[in-house]
């Protein structure tokens, strides 16, 4: 049997707002409901459930793989809408895209503070 990630759960304030900030900002069809998520399907059929959590939410990271073309899109996007975006992961270098591995990265936070990447190329190369 091979391994493979079917769905995480994403804590946040406000499930279909955050829901919706993400396929806003990738491009990804409307999300669904399912008892009491909201669903974000990925192209390789992994889904990010988001949930509501009255307590705090503790940032998580989500990284996503996307094609040269997609990586152009999501970043107009991003630039259009005025957010804040980085090179790195400890968000210490604004408003620019790395090139790690031969490819391009960025990252962004959603409303509540989740840690979100674009990659053109798995790390390693």
């Amino acid at each position: 049997m091979s391994v493979t990630l079917n769905h995480t759960i994403v804590r946040s304030t406000d499930k279909h707002a955050s829901a919706q900030f993400l396929v806003d900002i990738l491009g990804l069809p409307e999300p669904a409901t399912y008892g009491p998520f909201v669903v974000v399907e990925v192209a390789n059929g992994v889904s990010l459930d988001y949930a509501d959590d009255h307590g705090r939410v503790h940032p998580q990271h989500y990284a996503f793989m996307v094609s040269d073309d997609e990586f152009d899109a999501i970043h107009a996007r991003i630039v259009a809408r005025g957010l804040p975006y980085w090179a790195d992961p400890f968000h210490r270098i604004p408003n620019e895209v790395n090139t790690n591995d031969g490819g391009r990265g960025l990252y962004w936070d959603d409303p509540d503070g989740h840690n979100l990447e674009i990659i053109t190329v798995p790390y390693g190369g």
